[in-house]
């Protein structure tokens, strides 16, 4: 599966992408793996209220399965202007 960074999540990761085989049930899930590798990841993931998460380019939330999934992006809150 394909996990892609976005603006300051990329910046902390120190990654704007990486391939992952995805071992997680729902986007929580994977969160949770992700801030057991590193750190940074750690850091990255702290409040996930300021996080916002698509799967396969559908926006969704946390709890949602990415069973089958082939891309998940994490981004900060879009703001309008």
């Amino acid at each position: 599966m394909k996990i892609l960074y976005f603006a300051w999540l990329r910046e902390r990761i120190g990654l704007p992408s990486e391939e992952l085989e995805n071992r997680s049930g729902t986007v929580r899930d994977l969160i949770d793996q992700l801030r057991a590798r590193e750190a940074r990841y750690a850091v990255a993931f702290a409040d996930l209220s300021a996080i916002r998460v698509a799967v396969d380019q559908q926006l969704t939330d946390f709890d949602a399965s990415i069973e089958g999934a082939t891309e998940v992006a994490f981004f900060p809150p879009m703001t309008g202007g």
